[in-house]
This record gives C-alpha cells, sequence and structure tokens, in this order.
C-alpha cells in the first residue's frame, strides 16, 4: 500500500501514516513461529532478541501497549522485554501471529524495497552499537538505548515502505549533489524535514518520551543520546563502505566518549560490525566487505590511529 500525493506538510504526512497498517519483515514472523514451536519455553527476552533485527515490529509492540495501557499504569514502555512482560508471551503471540510483510508490500517495486531494506538493516547494525557501549557504560537500561537507535531513522523507512518514488526523489538528489544535506533534499522534495514527521508520530502514537529524547539529536549533550547519536553516525557513515571521510570523526568521537584509544575503539567496531553481517539475510542484502584491518583502507582513519601509543 503506498499513501496518496499529499500536501508538502508533515501533520498532513503524519495522518495518512496513521491510517496504514505498518508491515514487518518476513524472517521475523518466520523466527517467531519457530520459538511458538515450544512457547511454554519462551521467555521475554527471546522474543526481544529477534525483534531488534525488525524496527517496523518493534514500533508495532510499543504502538500496541501504548495504545492499550492500563489507566494504573504510570510507568511507559521502552523496551520490547518490557512490553512483553506487560502483555504476556502467549498473549504475544495470540495478537502478532503472522503480520503482513515488507516483502509482499514491496514486491513490485524492488528498488524500495532495497531501499528500506538497506536502512532498516543500518538501524540493527546502530542497535547493536548503541547497545554494545551502554554496556561499556554500566548502563543498566542498555535495551532503552538499543531500542532508541532502531527506531531513530523510523521515518525514513517508513517512507521507503509507503512513498517510495518520494524517496526514490530524495536519494537521486543526494546522489546528484554530494555536498547536499539528506534533511535539505527532504525538504525540496517533501516540504519537511524527516525528523519533524517522527516527532509528530511520535507523539501521535504516544510512544515514551525518553524514546523521543533519546532519538532527539539536536540536543545531544546527554550521555545516553551521544551514545545513540555516535551508533546511527557509525551505521550510517559504513553503510556503502569502510573508507568514508565522516568515519575518523565519529572514532574520534567514540573514543572521547567511552574513554578508550583508538585501537580499543576500532577493535569494537569490528567486532560489532560482524556481529551485524551475520544477520544480512533477514534483509536479502549483500554483504559490504568488512576489512580485517579498518585503519588501512582509510587514510583519515590512520591518520587519527597513529595518537596511539601502542
Amino acid at each position: 500500500m503506498t499513501i496518496p500525493e499529499l500536501p508538502r506538510d508533515a501533520s498532513a504526512w503524519a495522518r495518512a501514516l496513521d491510517a496504514v497498517e505498518i508491515p514487518v519483515l518476513q524472517r521475523t514472523n518466520v523466527e517467531l513461529s519457530r520459538l511458538r514451536e515450544n512457547e511454554e519455553r519462551v521467555v521475554a527476552r527471546d522474543i526481544a532478541r529477534v525483534l531488534l533485527h525488525d524496527p517496523m515490529f518493534t514500533l508495532r509492540v510499543l504502538r500496541y501497549l501504548q495504545a492499550h495501557r492500563r489507566a494504573a499504569q504510570i510507568t511507559d514502555i521502552t523496551t520490547v522485554e518490557h512490553a512483553l512482560m506487560m502483555l504476556g508471551v502467549a498473549p504475544f503471540f495470540a495478537h502478532f501471529a503472522d503480520l503482513p510483510t515488507i516483502e509482499s508490500a514491496l514486491a513490485e517495486k524492488p528498488i524500495a524495497l532495497e531501499g528500506f531494506m538497506r536502512v532498516a538493516y543500518r538501524a540493527h547494525h546502530a542497535a547493536l552499537y548503541a547497545r554494545d557501549w551502554a554496556n561499556l557504560r554500566h548502563d543498566l537500561r542498555a535495551d532503552e538505548v538499543a531500542i532508541a537507535a532502531l527506531l531513530h531513522d523510523l521515518s525514513e523507512m517508513l517512507l521507503w515502505c509507503f512513498a517510495p518514488e518520494s524517496s526514490s526523489r530524495v536519494a537521486a538528489l543526494l546522489h546528484a549533489e554530494k555536498s547536499l544535506r539528506s534533511s535539505a533534499a527532504q525538504v525540496r522534495v517533501l516540504g519537511f524535514k524527516l525528523g519533524e514527521l517522527q516527532t509528530l508520530l511520535i507523539a501521535q502514537w504516544r510512544l515514551a518520551a525518553l524514546l523521543q529524547s533519546l532519538m532527539d539529536d539536536m540536543h545531544a549533550t546527554h550521555p545516553r543520546v551521544v551514545n545513540v547519536a555516535l551508533a546511527v553516525n557509525v551505521a550510517r557513515h559504513s553503510a556503502l563502505g569502510w573508507d568514508n571521510p565522516a568515519l575518523p570523526d565519529d572514532y574520534a568521537g567514540i573514543g572521547k566518549f567511552l574513554k578508550l584509544r583508538p585501537h580499543e575503539v576500532l577493535a569494537r567496531i569490528h567486532r560489532v560490525a560482524q556481529q551485524a553481517e551475520t544477520a544480512l539475510d533477514w534483509f536479502t542484502l549483500d554483504p559490504v566487505p568488512i576489512p580485517p584491518d579498518l585503519a588501512a583502507c582509510n587514510p583519515g582513519v590512520q591518520d587519527w590511529a597513529k595518537r596511539d601509543d601502542t
């Protein structure tokens, strides 16, 4: 399903997206069906581990719980595991069985399907970084940080899914004008920035205020927000190759944030990138080769890494 031509107004787009049914990854349905075969042994963390691959399914779960929250519930739902504890494993399987898939929705639009999958995989990649660094910082709620990274580019994924022609025009602009910022291309095509649409959607769907604050790059001073922003940046800048000139600044920011030396930063990045690569079949994408030495393929990273005395 695609949404019809809309005015150049973020509010109109938010209202239109409120009326659509959000599809999920086909692989998620498969993995959940496997878990359901042993439902009595499944715990919330088993399901949460699966859904960390799928931003759209995660969104559906969080939306459902917020829409059906009890009057006595005073805390927001900020993670899938929390949502499942509130809902229960058996009711979860009953309500979220065999959902419509993105692969079917975009079967006749292969370019849009690939565009969506690239952003969804990037989101999963960012979530893995965010969780790894939150754990390193002894964040007791690391899963909140991971979910914020997973949903950070939610509006971009929704656009590929429900307005693929608009997404393709934005992508074409960015390809033609290498120095053009993504937000500027979005304004040219849509009349607004996707960040504006995302803010409206989060409010409209009553997602937790905490998730909104963690995804707010404009106010990235709180350590947990910095964590999300850095994770999203590395996943985005490495998506098409590890020679991206923006990566040295990303690595330097991570080193400063985590108080790690260059070789330690590169080792953690390399390990998590390899972990993310094992999930590529979820997104039907070809791998972007991960070099054994992340510094060797990027002169800027080499210069930065020379600061390491070891």
